[in-house]
């Protein structure tokens, strides 16, 4: 187990999976409100530790409401978003929250930097994950931790990310977990 990555778990079977490493904590991505709280139920009876990307579920609004609910019926142990009012219903229900950039310009770096400033989320997640410089300076201009997501695959590109001031990298690819 190397204890800054988060397994990200797009399936049951990379869950299932999951179930055999010692990682209690995990991020939920790309599931159908369907099925997520059968998903949930399982998890929670193996005494993981989810966080859920909110932006991710399938078949329900991605809003402040369907956050509140999220939260008040499966209890995850954060959010993960991209919108700040998401983020901002989190925090206001006590849950840890991760607010996730994608960096593509400097522009969207600097847009990124002034929300990150302003909504004050525990994390932030940067996209991608091998954008080392930029996991540095946000890190040294708002003080928030620092996850790397995104194009992750090789210990070397964990190890660059942890190396640059990133707190957590997310990964769902399993033969890193």
């Amino acid at each position: 187990m190397k204890p800054n990555i988060l397994p990200a778990i797009r399936s049951m079977k990379s869950l299932e999976k999951l179930t055999q490493t010692d990682y209690k904590t995990c991020v939920i991505l790309d599931t159908h409100i369907g099925h997520l709280k059968s998903m949930m139920q399982f998890i929670h009876s193996k005494h993981l530790h989810p966080f859920i990307h909110i932006d991710l579920i399938k078949g329900m609004s991605h809003d402040e409401y369907a956050c509140e609910y999220i939260i008040q019926s499966y209890k995850p142990k954060g959010i993960v978003s991209t919108k700040s009012k998401v983020i901002k219903k989190a925090k206001a229900l006590g849950v840890i929250t991760i607010f996730r950039v994608f960096i593509i310009d400097s522009h969207a770096l600097e847009r990124s930097i002034s929300l990150i400033q302003r909504i004050e989320p525990d994390f932030v997640e940067v996209l991608p994950g091998i954008a080392n410089k930029v996991i540095e300076r946000i890190y040294n201009e708002t003080g928030v931790k620092v996850i790397a997501g995104g194009l992750i695959s090789t210990e070397q590109e964990v190890n660059s990310a942890i190396e640059s001031g990133a707190t957590y990298v997310t990964t769902s690819e399993e033969r890193l977990w």
